[in-house]
């Protein structure tokens, strides 16, 4: 999986398609992600314990990893590559412009 926790990324599917948020957590066995603000639900909750109360919350739920794409600060939406530098470590590079995601 090529997205990681912390990418700006936009969704092209679904939806919510169209609305740009930031990746909070990658299930990459699963092929998903959960973007802040997309793909929310409504669950009924128990109140358990004495400081948590119960009603109904709204909840981030995951989106399948084909329907975002990242990103990039330059020139927009786009899709990763990846450049091998000197050292031989690996980086993720956007594939319009070169620059580093």
């Amino acid at each position: 999986m090529k997205l990681k926790t912390g990418d700006k990324v936009i969704v092209i599917a679904g939806k919510d398609v169209g609305k740009e948020s930031r990746v909070s957590r990658v299930f990459p066995r699963k092929g998903k992600v959960l973007v802040e603000g997309v793909n929310t639900a409504k669950r009924h909750t128990k109140p358990t314990g004495a400081t948590m109360q119960g009603g109904i919350i709204d909840k981030d739920m995951p989106i399948d990893v084909s329907n975002v794409m990242i990103v990039c600060d330059k020139c927009g939406p786009t899709r990763i590559g990846h450049r091998i530098d000197d050292k031989g470590n690996k980086h993720r590079v956007c594939v319009k412009c070169g620059g580093e995601l």
